[in-house]
């Protein structure tokens, strides 16, 4: 049975820890539709805790697409998620009316929205060579390196961001070009109607919840998870606020509760640059996560 929405996709998107999934999941229900998820890291089927899974009830509850599908020795892009997610929307909207999409990595969205420029493939032995050095020498000399070898792409980096820099440097060292040059800004039309739902937080409380979700991360096997994929530490998947700062902890850099304030400080941070990604797509409509509801999202659109 078809959802009552006509050839349209509500993406939820926000910040981490504000409820996304939850909301999607009551969305998608009522719409009778399903999920397809816009996190760069939940479609690893390798990772599980650190990168805040929906619970086995919740996969149970309404199909999910790019949750565990694809394996951390797979190659995964903004691109990939693109064209995987379009494929995945042309099938649900013809089963179901309506989809919902729902994540937090601002740039696979964007992607899916407006598309993406095609990119040069990289040499996976430099990706391979960078991830390890920027796991021996750290973000100072990832900054140093971007600085220096591509200074188009440094003037306007997120230059806290460690994956986006790796991604800059390897691309710079495979193709000797900035990425800066590919990026042509050329929105391509989608043959669906797009709702953007933003759900917020006051900072306070968002930095509460994100605080009170690290330590039950802790209390389901974090620390465990973390130590058992140590020997992929090198691999993109693995530059993972969660997973770096216990990795420092095994190295005997930093002490465990050390790494456990850091994974609160940097997923602060991290909550923080989202907002202020999403703050700039004029298009999506805001409403409090603490008292949106799904039949005033669906009202709004009538």
């Amino acid at each position: 049975m078809k959802g009552s929405a006509n050839n349209t996709v509500y993406i939820v998107c926000g910040p981490t820890a504000v409820g996304k999934t939850s909301f999607a999941i009551e969305l998608a229900k009522a719409l009778k539709t399903e999920i397809i998820s816009a996190d760069s890291r939940q479609c690893f089927r390798e990772l599980g805790i650190a990168v805040a899974k929906p619970s086995a009830e919740e996969l149970a509850s309404v199909p999910h697409h790019f949750i565990n599908s694809h394996s951390i020795q797979d190659e995964m892009n903004a691109g990939i998620f693109e064209q995987y997610a379009l494929e995945k929307t042309a099938l649900i909207l013809k089963e179901f009316g309506s989809a919902v999409m729902v994540g937090g990595t601002g740039l696979y969205i964007k992607s899916f929205c407006e598309g993406i420029d095609e990119m040069p493939s990289i040499d996976p032995l430099i990706r391979t060579d960078i991830a390890a050095a920027y796991e021996e020498k750290g973000l100072q000399w990832l900054q140093n390196e971007i600085a220096m070898q591509d200074p188009l792409f440094w003037q306007t980096a997120e230059k806290a961001n460690p994956q986006r820099l790796m991604r800059a440097l390897e691309f710079i060292r495979s193709t000797g070009t900035s990425i800066s040059v590919f990026k042509t800004s050329v929105k391509k039309e989608r043959p669906f109607k797009i709702v953007k739902i933003g759900l917020e937080l006051p900072r306070a409380i968002l930095n509460e919840r994100i605080n009170e979700r690290v330590d039950q991360m802790l209390l389901k096997g974090l620390t465990q998870e973390a130590f058992s994929l140590i020997n992929f530490r090198s691999n993109n998947a693995l530059q993972t606020v969660g997973y770096r700062e216990l990795f420092d902890a095994f190295d005997g850099k930093i002490s465990e509760q050390e790494a456990i304030e850091l994974i609160k400080q940097n997923t602060r941070h991290y909550a923080k640059r989202q907002m202020t990604w999403f703050r700039k797509d004029s298009e999506i409509k805001w409403f409090d996560a603490g008292s949106a509801s799904v039949e005033q999202i669906l009202k709004s659109e009538e």
